[in-house]
């Protein structure tokens, strides 16, 4: 299960992100949450409460650009900030984990490249919940359920940490998995770990 804890690009109701760390804590799941620089910032509190709740901390960038668009000297110091942000605010090293903004990776390897100088390596995902589109929690419960299973092991969902349906769907993900004899994990204990999301046939 992989997070993204970052500002919203739509409007949300308050308080999303605390309800899917209270979820998490009652399902005893530990998650990998990339963490927005930005958001970091803006809410600290809430960061180190993360961390201190035991999930993986990866990078998510510090203003959600897309990495593509960034010259190499922009997207070094896009990171860089992030990185500051994160380290400084939760105490942590979010390095080697990174989830670029959007799963956007040029069609290359020069992202990827920079991103290994940075001290990064770039996660991708099998099962997008498409939690931002969704109006309800049965539509992102029943994609990543479905998703997971039909991917089997070593599935990476992609999760968003705004959007309302989540704290609901987020139980009936793990217990569903769980009952079919699923195991959640965070991304370091993986043995293969894409660099890239699926739909993204691009070379790594």
């Amino acid at each position: 299960m992989t997070i993204d804890v970052e500002h919203p690009d739509r409007p949300t109701r308050a308080g999303v992100t605390e309800q899917i760390v209270e979820a998490l804590a009652a399902r005893d799941v530990t998650a990998t949450m990339f963490l927005q620089g930005r958001w970091v910032h803006a809410y600290p509190q809430l960061a180190r409460e993360i961390v201190a709740a035991g999930h993986l901390i990866g990078c998510h960038s510090h203003f959600h650009a897309r990495m593509p668009m960034l010259s190499r000297r922009g997207l070094a110091s896009d990171v860089r900030s992030a990185t500051t942000a994160i380290r400084n605010v939760t105490g942590v090293e979010p390095r080697p984990w990174f989830r670029s903004p959007f799963g956007a990776l040029d069609r290359g390897t020069a992202v990827l490249s920079q991103l290994r100088t940075l001290g990064y390596r770039n996660v991708g995902w099998h099962v997008d919940s498409r939690d931002w589109a969704s109006r309800g929690p049965d539509g992102v419960a029943r994609r990543v359920i479905e998703g997971a299973l039909a991917h089997g092991d070593g599935a990476i969902v992609l999760m968003h940490g705004w959007p309302a349906p989540n704290p609901q769907a987020l139980p009936r993900i793990v217990d569903a998995l769980t009952q079919q004899g699923a195991e959640f994990v965070t991304v370091d204990k993986l043995q293969t770990v894409p660099a890239r999301a699926a739909w993204d046939t691009g070379p790594e």
